[in-house]
């Protein structure tokens, strides 16, 4: 058998590694190669070293962009997976309609981000509009809109994750800490938290670095409005790029940057929360 899986094995793996190579590596590539360059198209770049990089630093609407990201991406987090925790700790009770309950809380995750925007925007406007406010209004009210968007479409995805390693912790474990006189507290703090570590890494991961390129639903909410100060980074990037004459090179560049930011914040994230299922 093993030899057989040798033989074919390139066979199976080629496709495969030349549609990564060409839709991933190759552009990817370009893309770096691209942000030490001023163009308009591919074919008329110009090496111009890294200039498009110092003109990230004396941006600010990048800088705001950044911290307002970081912030959004921090409250969402938070939110998020106390609230997906929670729904499903109630969930994996022996209570009836838990399968409906479950469907329900998951279908906002089936809707495109886009559209969910355009619906909030609709619904949130709505209800400004009695004290004489649209999101618009302020960058706050964009910044809480976007939370309440964004905590409405991820809380049932990490629902059910939350939810599957709930029903992996053994029966016995929780009926011996039971017989030895431990409280509900007790039993959540020492037993199922520990135990659900792999589900907290993963949630934390997915809802950390979905908030961070969050895109679609800035663009329908609010679009960056007032005055860029609603603006996300994703949005910020490609604004700069489609937006601002002759900083097509300027947009590359901070999208190698928001890259890295991505990469390295997820990696960190990843080790520390791993540490903590090592210590369980």
């Amino acid at each position: 058998m093993d030899k057989h899986i040798k033989k074919y094995f390139p066979v199976f793996v080629l496709p495969t590694l030349l549609a990564f190579t060409i839709g991933f590596i190759a552009p990817f590539l370009l893309g770096i190669y691209l942000s030490f360059c001023k163009f308009t198209t591919v074919t008329d770049a110009k090496w111009v070293g890294i200039s498009n990089y110092l003109k990230i630093a004396s941006d600010k609407t990048f800088g705001h962009a950044f911290w307002y990201t970081t912030a959004f991406t921090v409250v969402s987090v938070i939110l998020i997976n106390v609230l997906a925790f929670a729904v499903a700790m109630a969930l994996t009770r022996k209570i009836r309609g838990t399968n409906l309950f479950r469907t329900v809380f998951f279908m906002p995750n089936l809707i495109g981000g886009i559209i969910l925007g355009y619906v909030w925007q609709l619904l949130l406007n709505a209800i400004l509009l009695n004290f004489n406010r649209t999101l618009t209004y302020s960058s706050k009210y964009g910044f809480w809109g976007l939370v309440i968007l964004m905590c409405w479409q991820q809380i049932g995805y990490m629902m059910i994750i939350y939810i599957a390693g709930i029903q992996n912790i053994p029966g016995e474990l929780l009926e011996a800490a039971q017989i030895d006189g431990a409280n509900k507290r007790e039993i959540l703090q020492k037993i199922i938290i520990p135990m659900v570590m792999p589900s907290i890494t993963i949630c934390t991961f997915l809802t950390l670095t979905n908030s961070f390129k969050l895109f679609d639903q800035n663009l329908a909410l609010t679009n960056g409005e007032p005055s860029n100060m609603s603006e996300m980074l994703a949005l910020n990037i490609y604004n700069t790029f489609y937006s601002r004459v002759g900083w097509e090179g300027v947009g590359q560049a901070k999208a190698v940057v928001f890259f890295l930011l991505v990469a390295l914040i997820a990696i960190v994230q990843m080790r520390l929360t791993r540490t903590k299922e090592v210590e369980q």
